[in-house]
């Protein structure tokens, strides 16, 4: 049985109040809820993230995914999600860490380790879980206690870094790593498509466009997209386009028909449809619901 009681008491003792807590260590991200929540739609960008205490579902398309403290999770491309805390409480709140992936520090430990291949890796999901091990647990475990000594940050942060991701790559995540770092990997064309999308999502396209943006074939590109993101580009844009629209309602206060006509929609009405389609309420309700709530990010 994995021991993670010294990994929940040090992200414990750096968040006293329930919510995201960015650290003094770059990339580092720690969060605690004391109450489950209702599904949240967000963007996750590549990251790592463990669970020490609680249990979290995350959807990706038509994919869900459950972790706790046995699992931990990896994202290896900008994706749209929906997560959802199902396990915590004030006496047992959710606690987890969050990692940022960077491509760079992957690819130079690839090359130390030999790791590294020539060829084009195929594109995996974007979202997977995987079983927690000792050695991730212990690393996880120093990176958080650094942050009481702020002093040995600069030196010491950067090679514990370097080793979960190491331990990481001696998991079955490996070539999901060996995907980020790959310069003409499927997952890197992808990831061209979803810079442009992310660009253009205002506007129509045809996904010819996007296709020689990623230096594909449109039917190459659809198949490789759907299966890291879980949903098309078209299915993309629409949630790039719905998550801006509610962020400009609920940060900028923007009526439903200013923001829907922000992000690329000319008929209210259809925004409208959709926007309930993808949250589960009409635009209104569901900016009074989460005013009144708490909003919770992935992680």
């Amino acid at each position: 049985m994995l021991d993670l009681e010294d990994l929940k008491q040090e992200i414990a003792r750096f968040t006293s109040e329930d919510g995201i807590h960015a650290t003094g260590i770059e990339g580092l991200t720690l969060i605690r809820f004391s109450k489950h929540s209702e599904p949240t739609h967000g963007l996750i960008e590549p990251a790592l993230c463990i669970v020490a205490q609680g249990k979290k579902r995350t959807i990706a398309g038509d994919r869900m995914l459950s972790y706790d403290a046995s699992k931990f999770l990896v994202v290896s491309a900008e994706t749209p999600i929906i997560g959802q805390i199902v396990e915590a409480s004030p006496e047992a709140p959710y606690l987890c860490l969050k990692l940022d992936l960077e491509a760079a520090a992957i690819t130079e430990l690839l090359i130390d380790v030999g790791g590294i291949g020539g060829g084009a890796a195929e594109a995996d999901a974007s979202v997977s879980v995987s079983l927690l091990t000792p050695e991730l647990i212990d690393a996880a475990t120093r990176l958080v206690r650094l942050l009481g000594s702020p002093d040995d940050i600069r030196v010491l942060a950067p090679m514990v870094r370097r080793e979960i991701l190491y331990r990481v790559l001696q998991t079955d995540q490996a070539t999901r790593l060996q995907q980020i770092a790959l310069a003409e990997s499927r997952l890197q064309q992808v990831n061209r498509a979803i810079g442009w999308i992310k660009s253009n999502y205002r506007q129509s396209f045809a996904i010819e466009e996007v296709a020689m943006e990623a230096r594909m074939s449109p039917s190459s590109l659809h198949l490789h997209f759907k299966a890291v993101t879980a949903m098309s580009p078209l299915q993309y844009q629409k949630q790039l386009r719905l998550q801006e629209a509610r962020r400009l309602m609920l940060g900028e206060a923007l009526d439903a028909a200013t923001a829907g006509h922000r992000v690329g929609y000319d008929s209210p009405s259809q925004f409208s449809r959709e926007y309930a389609r993808t949250f589960g309420a009409p635009p209104l309700r569901d900016v009074a619901r989460l005013k009144a709530g708490d909003l919770l990010a992935a992680g």
